[in-house]
Formats: C-alpha cells, structure tokens, sequence
C-alpha cells in the first residue's frame, strides 16, 4: 500500500474509510479490496453493516476487514452515523459497498485536503464504465451519471457520499446524517455543510460503481429522490450547483410535456408539432451528453441512450409535480427538512 511518491502516505492523516452496507454481497468485495490496495497508507477500515441477509459480513471478515452492526436497518445515514462515531481518523472517507475507488483516490482527497484548509470535503467522479459489466441500464447509467458528475466539477452544494472525504472537524460540527430521510439524507447533509464550508468535486478522486442493472427499481428510485427534494428545493429557493440544474429541470419537464401531448398529436398537427418542439427542448438541454456517449459508444448506442434518458426524465419531471402536490397539501411534508436531526447511533 506504500507509495513512495506521496509523502502524505507516511505521515499524513489518520483517515477512516467507512463503508455502509445493505445486501451488497455481489460488489462487496470488490470495494474492500480496492480500499486495501490504496496507495495511501493511515487507512482505518470500517465496513458498517446495516442488517444485511446475504453473506456479507463473511466477505467483509474473509478479508480482515472489521465489522460494526447497526442494532436494526437504520438506512445509510444511520449507518454512515454509526461509523462515525466508532472510528478514530482525523478524515472521513465514505465509500458506498457498490463502489470500487481507483487505487490513488485517498492520498488525492488527503492531498486536496491538506491543501486548502477551507475545503470542508472533497467528493468524487464515477468512471463512464460501471464496476460490473453486465446490462445495458447499468451501461447507460454509468455514462450519464459521469457525463452529469464531470460537467458539474468544481464547488457544489450537495453531497455525492458514494466517495466523499470530510474533515472530522466538519462532521462534528456540522452533526450527524439526518436518519428520518431514507432516500436524500445526501442532499440535505450537503446543504447544511455548504452553509459553512466550500465542498469540491473532483475527477482526481475516481471510482466506479455497480449501476442499476434493471430500469423499472432505478425509475422508481428517481422518481423517490425528485419528490422527495422538492420541500429542500422550495426551502433554498434555487436549484443546486452542479448536478441537478436548472436547465436539466426543464429538459424534464419538456420530456413530460411531450408525453402529455402525444395522445392529442395523433388528432392535430398543431400537436405534433408541439411533441416535436418539446422533445427539443428536451434533448437540447443535455446535448453535450448526447454527443458524449455517442462519441464514446456510436450512434446505435447513442439512440437507445436517448430513448432511455427520455423515460428517466419523464421520471424525474413527474416526481417532482408530485412532490408539488404534495408540498401543497401536505405542511408535514414542507417541514421534513427542518426537523431537528436526531442523535447518531453511539
């Protein structure tokens, strides 16, 4: 693990690597492995295991790697919050189990760290390829994910844990992960730490991740995330800086409009027309990452991307207008980012 080029490795930070898992035997080991053969040296292991059924633990232990229990299924801000407070580092690296880090990843955060002192995290980028090669879905999450993560590098107000350094200063200030919010405990930790500090993403930290492998569970969990937002997004009065913009809102909105219209196409030209207009808009809002992929891939792929990402944002529109309605009726779901947070798991 020694890397005699990087003089932090010998003295640098105590970081600890803490990675929480829920049934995620397949890539498992593929994660842990990867954190072992870091080329920094002060890494602190811990792999937090949040109920799993399968035989994770038994890889996680088969590798030497020790194992905290949640005491039931918390979900990953619970998890990520037991690790914190079990572990000794002056860095928290999180790693998801579905995620394999290149082998320099942790000496760049501890150097990116080291560097600027206002720096409260550092986050990663995925590789355009996925960890597992093995379904068409994950081939084009894999690309439009890194396509979206790229062009957002740079300062950001949201969390991307799946790889993301913090200074122990800042998580102990900053508080536990918010364990009420099941499916964007990121987005709002990110949004606290911001209000503080500077949080950078990187394509210096990279990785790559074990996508979704089938469209209907990713659909739904898009759908989960984009309603689930909208009380932040209304809270902050703007969208965030980075990945999930302004512009990409309205390419979804467009993609749903086109939807919307279709039926009445079939009925007037007028419609059609509008059908045609709205898919433009849609597809012009993203063109750079549909000349990427067919670059990377060819146009073949390049359509079935496009076709896919179409479903995706009319997903993603339609999880928001119903975040909406329900924001409108609903003053428990407008406060569910102001509840205080709870205490993490000692």
């Amino acid at each position: 693990m020694s890397d005699p080029l990087n003089p932090a490795a010998a003295d640098g930070p105590l970081v600890s690597v803490i990675v929480p898992n829920y049934n995620y035997a397949t890539s498992l080991g593929l994660c842990l492995r990867a954190i072992l053969d870091q080329t920094y040296d002060r890494i602190e292991l811990i792999m937090v295991d949040d109920g799993s059924t399968d035989n994770s633990v038994e890889i996680a232990r088969s590798l030497g790697v020790t194992v905290l229990h949640t005491p039931r299924n918390l979900g990953v801000a619970g998890a990520r919050n037991l690790g914190i407070a079990r572990s000794n580092g002056e860095v928290c690296f999180f790693v998801d189990s579905d995620v394999a880090l290149a082998p320099d990843a942790v000496a760049h955060a501890v150097r990116l760290l080291q560097d600027d002192p206002e720096l409260g995290g550092v986050c990663g980028i995925h590789d355009p390829e996925p960890l597992i090669r093995d379904g068409l879905v994950k081939e084009y999450r894999g690309l439009q994910y890194h396509y979206w993560s790229a062009s957002s590098a740079g300062f950001i107000s949201f969390l991307f844990p799946a790889s993301c350094a913090i200074r122990r200063t800042v998580l102990d200030e900053i508080g536990p992960f918010n364990e009420q919010l099941r499916h964007t405990e990121e987005v709002d930790y990110g949004n606290r730490l911001t209000q503080r500090h500077r949080l950078l993403l990187t394509p210096l930290i990279r990785s790559r991740h074990d996508h979704d492998a089938v469209l209907v569970p990713l659909l739904r969990k898009l759908f989960r995330r984009a309603h689930a937002r909208v009380p932040l997004y209304v809270g902050r009065r703007k969208f965030a800086r980075g990945f999930e913009t302004s512009s990409r809102a309205g390419g979804s909105l467009a993609a749903l409009a086109s939807l919307a219209l279709l039926p009445v196409a079939l009925l007037s030209g007028y419609a059609l027309i509008a059908v045609v207009l709205a898919l433009g808009v849609s597809l012009g809002t993203d063109a750079g990452m549909y000349r990427f992929v067919a670059q990377r891939r060819g146009w073949i792929f390049a359509a079935y991307f496009t076709a896919v990402h179409w479903v995706v944002n009319v997903t993603i529109a339609a999880g928001a207008l119903a975040g909406a309605a329900h924001w409108l009726g609903s003053p428990r779901f407008r406060r569910l980012y102001d509840a205080p947070v709870p205490e993490a798991v000692g």
